[in-house]
C-alpha cells in the first residue's frame, strides 16, 4: 500500500488550504546534525507549516489529547507525530522517543507553550510562557552535535472558526484539565504566514557538565529564556 510522507502530506495540505508561506533566514537551518526545533503554537497547521518551511520531515511531540480525539488523531499520526505522556505521568516516554530520533539525526519538533494556546485563542504576536522540557531533553541527549533551532510562526492573515465544545473533548480524554472549562476549541487557519528561522543554539559540553552538576536549574532556565526571547523577537518582526 502506497503511503505519503509527512513532508508531502504537509505540502499538499497547505496547497489545499491555499496558505501562502513566506520563509525568512533559511540559511540558519543546521545540516548534518541533530536538530531540535522549538516554535510557538496556535494552530493545528503549525506542524505542516514548519515541515514545509524546512523542506524535510520533523517528528513533532504533540499534546496527549491530540492522540485521543478522532480526526485530530489520524491527522497527527500521518504527520509522524508522537504524543507526550498523559498529564501527571512524567515525560520519560517523550525523552526516550525524542532521544532515539535525535541520535538518528532526525529533526524533532517541540511546542514549549503546551496545549493552552490551542484551546484558548491568543493574538498572533503573543506567546504563553515556555515549559522547560525541551531544554532538559537537549541537555540529556547523548548527541554529540545538537542544535536547538528556534522558529517563529507569524500569522499575517488567518480565519478563525469554532471547531467543537471543549467539554465534548473530555469524553475522549478525561485526564486533560484543559477541557474542564467552558467555550469552544478554536480552529485557526492561516491564509498568509511568515516563518522566521532563529539563530541555532548549539548545546556545548560545558553546558552538559553544568546540567549534570550543581547548575542544572540555571542552565535549563538560560536555554529556555534564550529560545523564548529569540522567538518573541522574530514573532514581533513577522507579524508587522
Amino acid at each position: 500500500m502506497f503511503s505519503y510522507s509527512p513532508l508531502l502530506i504537509s505540502q499538499s495540505f497547505l496547497a489545499a488550504t491555499g496558505t501562502r508561506l513566506f520563509l525568512h533566514h533559511q540559511d540558519r537551518i543546521p545540516e548534518g546534525s541533530g536538530v531540535l526545533v522549538v516554535s510557538n503554537h496556535r494552530s493545528f497547521m503549525d506542524a505542516p507549516v514548519l515541515m514545509a518551511s524546512v523542506g524535510q520531515p520533523i517528528r513533532f511531540a504533540c499534546h496527549h489529547y491530540m492522540s485521543q480525539v478522532p480526526i485530530l488523531r489520524e491527522f497527527v499520526t500521518r504527520l509522524g507525530c508522537f504524543p507526550v505522556d498523559e498529564p501527571g505521568q512524567g515525560q520519560q516516554r517523550f525523552f526516550t522517543q525524542a532521544t532515539q530520533l535525535l541520535q538518528a539525526q532526525q529533526m524533532v519538533g517541540v511546542f514549549p507553550e503546551g496545549g493552552q494556546p490551542m484551546v484558548k485563542l491568543t493574538p498572533a504576536d503573543k506567546m504563553e510562557k515556555f515549559h522547560k522540557g525541551f531544554a532538559h531533553l537537549a541537555l540529556r541527549s547523548p548527541v554529540k552535535e545538537l542544535a536547538i533551532l528556534p522558529v517563529a510562526i507569524a500569522s499575517v492573515e488567518e480565519t478563525v472558526n469554532s471547531a467543537f465544545p471543549l467539554k465534548l473533548l473530555s469524553l475522549f480524554d478525561p485526564s486533560e484539565p484543559l477541557f474542564d472549562q467552558p467555550g469552544w476549541h478554536p480552529l485557526v487557519i492561516y491564509r498568509r504566514v511568515n516563518v522566521l528561522i532563529g539563530r541555532p543554539c548549539w548545546i556545548t559540553q560545558q553546558e552538559r557538565e553544568k546540567y549534570h552538576g550543581k547548575q542544572a536549574k540555571a542552565v535549563v532556565a538560560q536555554i529556555t529564556q534564550h529560545c523564548q526571547t529569540e522567538i518573541g523577537q522574530l514573532l514581533h518582526q513577522g507579524c508587522y
